[in-house]
Parts: structure tokens; sequence; C-alpha cells
């Protein structure tokens, strides 16, 4: 799947006549989040996994990550998302809204399988500066609780928003929770509609809205 992707990707590029790369390593999309600012957040359990790049260190990592996105500064964070198939995308924990925001996905039951990895990235975000050297503002998001059956629990998240040039689709799996948490997304988003996705049937297939998109660049 990751080939076709590649291939795909290259023909639109080639189509809108946009430079293209190739580092050479597994980088999904749903494995960075970025602020433009310099900032890239990641996961340890996700980019260091040795199913993708060979069990690359930290510090190779962030060299390419550094070289290929112009970010400065990497911050990792806790990937062990129960019932995510991807080792920890970071678009199931944490979002930027703007440069200095970040929406943290995080789940109040202390009895949660998910709570120590919800409380890690608490933590790391709050103590971790920006670009300007200024603590981020961050934000907690509710997760939507368990959603799935008695087998399994899928990697349901409303921090998998996707986030276009005039809405902002957010995943919503008809919980108490759903509005909440569109509510929390939208105060940051005042020139943009946000627009609510069911997504009870997409979750099963262990993604929602961002895993289902692409960002196209404006054909220059």
């Amino acid at each position: 799947r990751r080939i076709y992707s590649v291939k795909r990707q290259w023909r639109i590029a080639g189509k809108l006549n946009i430079p293209r790369f190739d580092p050479g390593i597994v980088l999904e999309g749903g494995a960075i989040e970025v602020n433009g600012r310099g900032i890239c957040m990641t996961t340890e359990s996700c980019l260091l996994n040795k199913n993708r790049n060979g069990g690359m260190n930290r510090g190779e990592m962030e060299e390419y990550l550094k070289n290929y996105l112009g970010v400065k500064k990497i911050v990792w964070l806790n990937g062990d998302l129960e019932g995510d198939d991807t080792d920890g995308h970071i678009d199931n924990l944490a979002r930027f809204v703007n440069p200095t925001t970040i929406l943290c996905a995080y789940e109040e039951g202390a009895s949660d399988k998910i709570f120590q990895c919800m409380k890690s990235n608490l933590e790391i975000l709050n103590s971790t500066t920006d670009q300007d050297g200024n603590l981020f503002n961050v934000v907690q998001l509710p997760m939507p609780g368990y959603v799935g059956n008695r087998s399994t629990q899928l990697p349901a998240s409303y921090a998998n928003f996707y986030i276009g040039n005039q809405a902002v689709l957010v995943p919503a799996f008809g919980k108490p929770s759903d509005l909440p948490a569109i509510n929390i997304i939208k105060q940051f988003f005042p020139g943009r509609t946000v627009a609510r996705i069911p997504s009870e049937i997409l979750i099963w297939g262990l993604g929602s809205i961002h895993c289902l998109t692409q960002q196209q660049p404006l054909a220059l």
C-alpha cells in the first residue's frame, strides 16, 4: 500500500509540475505533525520501530526530519494507543491548531488502558517550548471512550480531524463526548466550517478522517 501511495503522489506532483523528492525512508503522513514554524511532533513507537526503517535510532531519524522537513526541533511522544495498528500515529494523539497551540487527546478515566499514554503525552507537552522559547498552549481534547465490541477496541480519536482551506472535518462516534470535542476544535477555526462526520463505520478500518485524506498543494 505504501508503494502505491508513493507512486500516486508522484503522479499528482508530475501533473501539477511540483518538485518532488524521495528521502528513502518510510514516513507515513499520519506519523508526523508540524506547526509550520520549525516544530515537529511524532512518536518513538512509530518512527523508531524496527518494522519501518530497520530500527533507526532517534538521532538518525531527527537528522532526516530536519533535513527533509525543514524543522528545527522534534517533540517525541508516547504512541501506546490501544487498538492502533500504526504503532502510534501522532494524528490520533496530538495536533497543532496554530503555531503555538496543541490539542492533546486525553482520557480522564484512570482505569482506562490508554490512560498512562495520555498522561505521559500531556506532561511532555506541558513542559515543551515552541519555536520562540515559550511554553505551548496545550488544550485537552477528550477521547470518545471505548469504541468497538467485546473483543476489539478500535483506535477512535477526535484528534484525527482534517483541516481544509474552508472546512475542518471532525470524526464523531455517537458518543456523549462528540459535541464537547467538536466545540473545542471549533473555537480554533472561526473562519472555517467545522463539520461533524459520523465515523462509527469508518473506524472499523482502523482509521478515520485524517487517515482517509491527503493534502494536495495548489497548482502553480
